[in-house]
């Protein structure tokens, strides 16, 4: 009598021996119902025409899957049968190689987009700041020094400093006045009378930045060297009588490597050319400037469905596009093989939003770089900007269209730039008041608000709104030197000509800002006027290098010119 067995489902005989034959059988029959079971309820099928076997190599399909089955090859081992027969679900293999053109692609499939400008940033070599044996270094300053940073002193870790008599002589000349080198000599000079006490400058006194450091005052002693910088240059000036003190500590200590810092390059040559070692104060400049911070990243192949995904929602996250992450406020060019569109990386909602060309002030940009320019001066929750580029790619243009595009959310819109004459040299004594003296130092700011105000007619009650700005002070051009101490609250600052500014003074103008206030830096850091200053060294790069981590900053790097084919044809070929 035939039996039903409740565990495996097939018939067996009671008190019927199985032969082997038959358990191989019912073993294949077993297999076969709990993979049946465990498919159907996973929902979904196994790789496309690819039949389940047993352990002993059967097919298990059965119909027309079976006989299709033939023909395909195995995928199906022994270890996955047994998994099945546990209760195992298989594997879920996609159906084809490629989705259709409307199924998402998983992110973690997608395409890497090709970042097509790179920014290469060096690893920063350390400079060695021990002398032969272990020994402390003796670092003499120059005043070039001291008027970039009159903390340069506290800048050498555990070394030893020291000051010639002749920079304390040399800094008494500039003590008095209102620009920032004057407020520098000023705030050294306190400062070694605060750290001297009652004790003498001819002794080494520890310094304040707590690395036991010391410094003093040295004089140039010709006993002490065989070498009299004035008798070999031929001429008794300030620069030579500091290299002499400099030489005279050289043997004074001939165990410890005595080292002169300036920022003047022609006194690092002479130093030099007396076996003296040079260095440049390094403190707070740039080691690389070609991988300086752009603000802008083009990506090639970018994927086409985070364009697409741009264009018909606005937005899409950062894995949609396949680009690497980027920073706060940073800006994209992205092109893929059949479309290209124009990003802005939001930290606040950590999406990229698609940006449109849109005129401002009737100030139309006329390429990406001055759409995203406009953006960052435009965007309230920016409060920092920075824009550099070589002459004539309407860095101030664009930063006084978006200030006066913007006037009724400020109180007063702020103009201003240092005073620096091209190459350096003064223009005298000049008759009125204030504002007459300053005048033809910001006719360059002029020029470019009376450019805007042209773009409307003189009966247009816009053109008469600028003009009335200026006369009642809603629009104020002034020139820098009077910035210290104030503090300027819900104002829009345009500070011109930056790179003309050390990294204190940019760091002075900022910490003016009150609440509502946004300051927007614009300049060419290779072209420069200010002495001991350059492209590493200046501001604006200063700026750039050390807050393009920052949700509230945006920098933008112009490069195209749009002034002129004349201007264009001088920035190329001259």
């Amino acid at each position: 009598m035939a039996k039903r067995s409740t565990k495996s489902g097939q018939f067996v005989k009671e008190n019927h021996k199985e032969s082997s034959d038959e358990v191989k059988i019912r073993e294949d029959l077993t297999e076969q119902m709990t993979i049946k079971k465990t498919v159907k309820k996973a929902g979904t099928r196994t790789k496309t025409g690819i039949p389940l076997k047993s352990s002993q190599g059967k097919n298990i399909s059965s119909g027309a899957s079976q006989a299709k089955s033939k023909t395909s090859k195995a995928a199906t081992t022994k270890p996955r049968a047994k998994k099945a027969a546990a209760g195992v679900k298989e594997e879920i293999i996609p159906l084809a190689e490629n989705p259709a053109p409307d199924v998402k692609t998983p992110r973690n499939h997608r395409k890497k987009a090709q970042l097509v400008n790179p920014i290469t940033i060096p690893e920063k070599k350390r400079v060695s700041l021990v002398g032969r044996k272990g020994q402390k270094k003796i670092f003499v300053l120059d005043t070039s020094v001291i008027l970039y940073n009159h903390n340069s002193i506290n800048s050498f870790e555990d070394n030893d400093v020291a000051i010639p008599i002749t920079v304390l002589e040399e800094l008494d000349q500039f003590k008095k006045g209102n620009d920032t080198i004057n407020f520098e000599a000023r705030e050294f000079i306190r400062m070694m009378d605060r750290l001297s006490d009652n004790a003498s400058l001819q002794s080494w006194i520890p310094l304040e930045n707590g690395n036991k450091g010391k410094f003093k005052v040295i004089m140039p002693d010709k006993s002490h060297s065989s070498i009299d910088a004035e008798k070999v240059f031929g001429e008794r000036k300030g620069d030579h009588r500091i290299l002499n003190a400099a030489l005279s500590l050289k043997n004074e200590f001939p165990d410890r490597k005595v080292v002169m810092v300036t920022k003047d390059v022609n006194l690092r040559i002479k130093a030099k050319a007396l076996e003296l070692p040079a260095e440049d104060f390094l403190t707070g400049k740039i080691e690389n400037i070609d991988s300086l911070y752009s603000g802008i990243s083009r990506y090639e192949n970018v994927d086409p469905f985070g364009i697409n995904r741009l264009y018909t929602e606005g937005l899409c996250e950062v894995e949609d596009l396949g680009i690497d992450p980027p920073l706060p406020n940073q800006y994209f060019i992205l092109q893929s093989n059949s479309a290209s569109a124009l990003g802005y990386y939001n930290p606040r909602n950590q999406l990229i939003e698609r940006l449109d060309k849109h005129p401002i002030s009737k100030i139309t940009p006329r390429n990406a770089e001055q759409v995203f320019a406009l953006h960052a001066i435009t965007n309230p929750y920016i409060k920092l900007v920075s824009l550099q580029g070589i002459a004539g790619t309407g860095k101030t243009l664009l930063a006084l269209a978006g200030a006066w595009n913007q006037r009724r959310n400020y109180k007063q819109l702020f103009l201003a730039r240092p005073i620096v004459p091209l190459s350096n040299k003064d223009i005298g004594f000049l008759p009125g008041d204030a504002k007459s003296k300053i005048d033809p130092y910001m006719q360059p700011l002029y020029d470019n608000l009376k450019f805007i105000q042209n773009q409307f007619g003189e009966h247009d009650k816009e053109f008469q709104n600028i003009s009335a700005a200026i006369e009642n002070e809603k629009l104020v051009i002034q020139p820098l030197a009077y910035i210290r101490g104030r503090s300027i609250s819900n104002v829009f600052f345009i500070v011109d000509e930056a790179q003309n500014l050390t990294p204190h003074e940019v760091k002075t103008i900022i910490t003016r800002a009150g609440e509502g206030t946004k300051i927007v830096f614009t300049g060419d850091i290779y072209q420069i006027d200010t002495p001991y200053l350059d492209s590493q060294s200046n501001g604006l790069s200063y700026l750039i290098d050390r807050i393009k981590h920052h949700e509230l900053y945006a920098h933008v790097r112009l490069e195209k010119g749009e002034r002129s084919d004349l201007a264009n044809l001088a920035n190329e070929m001259l």
